[in-house]
């Protein structure tokens, strides 16, 4: 018997989703060129992250010695593991359903016959279609609806369509005079037009709208209400329908049309078609805005993704020489941008500053906060060297940039490896750990408030020994935040925790450790905040 088919839902954070067959005898994914699905943007993955194998007739998913490793149903992956329909394998941002193929089998066989002996009619679509029609109307309601089907199906701008449908209304009902009003936030909004002076009736208009029905008034004269109506009766209407643009139960606006005295009467036929008009119209327009939307979607998307690529420009590509400190940084925004900033700052005397901040929120606000920051902070380190004078600053500019509702936290600390100081100032970010070669965690809690809020503020600098074997850990709350499954945040006890056990590696393995530790305890949930790491160890 052969294996059944099978398929991966590939679904990378911000791209386009993607299914994809497993036809071969293996798949594999990485940051790589060479692998099947290659996602060179998503630095969260190994140049070769995993594979999948056929083994026999099952498919089996190995992590290739990924550093961050591979999640099964929540798990990390050890080992090969057998897959089976509904499980999930997470890489970084880049989540895989493996499910059985959606192919349809083939079902229908063609069997070979004389033409049927019995009576049969046929018809063509030119008959439906050709022919003269009177002046203004289709011959038959099918005719009409086959040339809506055929007008509605191309694709048209907004402005064009509604004219094309209130066009598609009148002729199919004989009418010469209509208006195409849509619904937005409450209000009708006029949209197309045939002819002018229109006066609805309220109660029409109303009754349309809320009890969503079609509304046909054979003879106005005949009709109380609308007869001591003298606006309608000055317009010489004989008569008039009006129907809802209805996509299943919700209602998007209306089309009014009537007729004057001197043409025929609307009937329950014009009624009944009306009706079916407006309703393949209402769905046309409905599904042209949604395309609209997923065209500025998509344009946002590939623009978020230019924006994540200059930001990411903006921070460090790697860590400074300096004789005496070893260096090592990494950010992760939880959107495509975010708002965290880390910088190394080296001195010509041998001095180094090493900055991290936090812009109040997510997003492209954030993103654009933090490029502003990332210059300010910048330029100000040519002329302040202290720390203190820098964020003190700082604040006074960004005072007057900082929209109400944000701010910033900042944690500035100058290291002088030749005299083992440590010179540092915080506004308002998370204490930073330092590790002794003893394995004594110190928290540096002094510090004062965030940036960018009240400009007459002056700040301290505080002074610490940093002696060979140290390590100075900074983080944003995107990593003591991070939070389980359960709702656990991972906290800052766990990553003391981890900067003792980690103290003695180098500054790079430090970053790492705290990085695989936090992806573990995500176990594939994406972080809810940005995530950046810096770390600073003192040689000998």
């Amino acid at each position: 018997m052969g294996r059944m088919p099978v398929e991966l839902a590939v679904s990378p954070l911000g791209g386009e989703s993607k299914t994809v067959s497993l036809e071969g005898s293996c798949l594999t994914l990485g940051r790589a060129g060479g692998n099947h699905l290659c996602f060179p943007d998503d630095l969260g993955l190994s140049r070769q992250h995993l594979e999948l194998t056929l083994e026999g007739s099952e498919w089996v998913v190995r992590d290739l010695g990924s550093k961050n490793g591979t999640f099964l149903n929540g798990n990390r992956l050890t080992g090969a593991h057998r897959l089976h329909p509904g499980d999930r394998i997470v890489a970084s941002h880049v989540a895989l359903l493996f499910e059985p193929s959606r192919q349809i089998g083939k079902t229908v066989v063609f069997e070979c016959s004389e033409a049927p002996s019995g009576q049969t009619r046929s018809v063509t679509l030119g008959r439906l279609l050709g022919g003269e029609k009177p002046a203004g109307q289709w011959n038959t309601p099918v005719q009409a609806l086959l040339r809506a089907g055929r007008e509605l199906s191309a694709r048209r701008p907004l402005p064009e369509l509604f004219e094309v449908i209130l066009n598609l209304a009148l002729e199919a009902v004989g009418a010469r005079r209509g208006v195409l009003l849509t619904l937005e936030q409450g209000q009708l909004r006029l949209r197309a037009v045939r002819g002018d002076n229109f006066h609805i009736s309220t109660a029409v208009r109303d009754r349309v709208i809320e009890e969503k029905s079609s509304l046909l008034v054979e003879d106005v004269q005949r009709d109380e209400q609308l007869r001591e109506r003298g606006s309608i009766v000055r317009q010489g209407v004989r008569s008039l329908m009006a129907a809802p643009l209805q996509t299943d139960e919700r209602v998007i606006g209306l089309i009014y049309v009537d007729t004057p005295g001197l043409l025929r009467e609307f009937t329950a036929e014009d009624l009944n078609l009306l009706t079916v008009m407006t309703n393949l119209g209402a769905i046309r327009i409905e599904r042209e805005r949604l395309a609209e939307v997923e065209q500025a979607e998509r344009q946002m998307a590939a623009e978020l993704q230019q924006a994540a690529e200059i930001q990411r420009r903006f921070l460090p590509t790697g860590s400074p020489l300096v004789e005496g400190v070893d260096l090592a940084g990494y950010n992760a925004p939880c959107r495509t941008v975010g708002g965290d900033y880390y910088d190394f700052l080296a001195f010509p005397d041998g001095r180094v500053a090493v900055v991290i901040g936090d812009v109040a929120g997510k997003g492209l606000p954030a993103a654009l906060m933090m490029t502003c920051l990332q210059a300010k902070v910048q330029t100000l380190a040519e002329s302040h060297r202290d720390p203190a004078a820098l964020v003190t600053h700082l604040n006074r500019t960004l005072v007057t940039t900082c929209p109400e509702n944000r701010f910033v936290t900042l944690f500035c600390a100058l290291l002088d490896p030749p005299s083992g100081e440590l010179v540092y100032s915080n506004a308002g970010h998370n204490p930073p750990l330092l590790a002794r070669a003893s394995g004594e965690i110190i928290p540096l809690q002094e510090g004062g408030p965030v940036l960018g809020i009240m400009p007459a503020l002056s700040f301290q600098e505080h002074r610490v020994s940093f002696e060979p074997g140290d390590a100075l850990l900074l983080y944003s709350d995107g990593v003591t935040e991070a939070a389980n499954a359960e709702g656990e945040e991972f906290g800052e006890e766990r990553l003391a925790e981890l900067l003792a056990a980690s103290r003695e590696s180098g500054a790079e393995r430090i970053v790492d450790a705290v990085h695989d530790a936090v992806e573990q305890w995500l176990a594939g949930q994406p972080p809810a905040d940005d995530i950046t790491v810096v770390a600073a160890r003192r040689t000998d």
